[in-house]
């Protein structure tokens, strides 16, 4: 390939957050790009638009993640800035100018009902576990956070012990290993851990939110899946395509072909030591109750009526994902450092293609008999009702 990619991915999120400081790990995401000790934030900049590197970052809840995307010239360049601006400075001016962006992050992620949903549905489904933390913090935990915590958590967790580094495209591996070593041979070692994943989630229930910004009903129910270590999250996943894919599924021709709901869909995500299945919709107030009703419906009876041209088609589509993904050195870099983060191995594409191919209809049912949705906890964002109106 005529291009290369290199990601430092660390084991830490939302998750591994104390509950006073959540919403610190992407914080400090942004804060890396503010610079070192030997680069300001424009510096950060200016040198990978001289590269011509497509870079960014992301923070999940238990992973954080930095990456650069270039020509094999300049992978060593790119690579040494990625390493650089891991040993942020966290310079005071820059942690407050970045507060203020973060906070109004959490705004404008407020505004989006379907974000607003999940984070509250999240916390009602994991309760004070740090699980249901949300990624952006609150506005009082990010407001209230300083400089000294977010160091103290940056020197706990950013530890060599905690970060794996993927390279994937036109390189030479064992010189790039070298120049790693010069960069990030002096990191220490914290063993920093993360807390079991076995909380006690809740039996079935429902809650529901009343808002006066929105005009349509939106829901979303939560329910135990496989982890991301089990290997039944094949078949998870290609349930939950076969039930709520975007086009094509269950859910698809019963509720949005039909005309009932706007949006619906099924989705498996797997996290480490545990995982969830989501099932979501948004639809007109006065239809709420009818798409709830065929939903359960549609959950209960389509296992039964998986036959081999659904399994087929979500096969092709699931494998065609990953090769098309696996093309671009971005993509497999990405797809090399998750994977070698949450299993510690590395895992070929033909591998990887060969055990998508191999999911049966017996797994299928397998895994929707272990997790069969349920227990489940389910979301209602709905229209605030006018006083005096029932």
């Amino acid at each position: 390939v005529p291009t290369a990619a290199a990601g430092f991915f660390v084991r830490t999120g939302a998750r591994d957050e104390q509950p006073e400081l959540m919403g610190v790990s992407h914080f400090l995401e942004h804060m890396m790009f503010k610079g070192s000790a030997t680069r300001d934030g424009e510096a950060v900049d200016r040198d990978f638009d001289t590269l011509g590197a497509n870079h960014n970052a992301f923070t999940s809840n238990e992973l954080t993640a930095f990456w650069a995307h270039m020509l094999p010239e300049h992978l060593e360049a790119g690579s040494e800035i990625l390493a650089d601006i891991m040993r942020p400075a966290l310079r005071p001016d820059d942690f407050d100018t970045e507060k203020n962006v973060i906070l109004e992050e959490i705004a404008m992620y407020e505004d989006y009902p379907f974000w607003a949903l999940y984070e509250q549905t999240l916390e009602q489904y994991y309760g004070r576990d740090p699980l249901g933390h949300r990624v952006l913090g609150t506005k009082q935990t990010v407001g209230d956070l300083t400089r000294e915590q977010m160091q103290a958590y940056f020197d706990q967790r950013y530890s060599a012990d905690n970060t794996v580094i993927a390279f994937a495209g036109n390189l030479d591996f064992d010189r790039m290993v070298e120049r790693i070593n010069g960069w990030c041979g002096s990191w220490p070692t914290t063993r920093p851990g993360r807390a079991s994943a076995a909380p006690d989630l809740p039996d079935s229930e429902a809650f529901a939110i009343e808002s006066g910004r929105i005009n349509r009903h939106y829901e979303l129910m939560i329910s135990p899946g496989p982890w991301v270590q089990d290997d039944r999250r094949y078949a998870a996943s290609m349930l939950g395509q076969i039930l709520g894919d975007a086009d094509g599924s269950r859910l698809y021709w019963a509720l949005v072909d039909t005309g009932l709901a706007e949006d619906a869909f099924a989705q498996y995500e797997g996290r480490d030591s545990i995982g969830e299945q989501f099932i979501y919709f948004s639809c007109p107030p006065e239809s709420a109750d009818e798409v709830e009703r065929i939903l359960l419906q549609e959950i209960d009876a389509f296992v039964d009526s998986i036959e081999e041209d659904d399994l087929e088609r979500v096969r092709n589509k699931v494998a065609t994902a990953a090769t098309l993904h696996g093309e671009r050195p971005a993509g497999r870099m990405r797809r090399l450092g998750q994977l070698w983060t949450y299993l510690g191995e590395y895992r070929p594409l033909d591998e990887e293609l060969d055990r998508i191919k191999r999911v049966t209809i017996g797994e299928l049912r397998d895994v929707a008999d272990a997790f069969p949705w349920r227990p489940r906890v389910v979301g209602r964002l709905r229209p605030e009702v006018p006083a005096g109106e029932t």
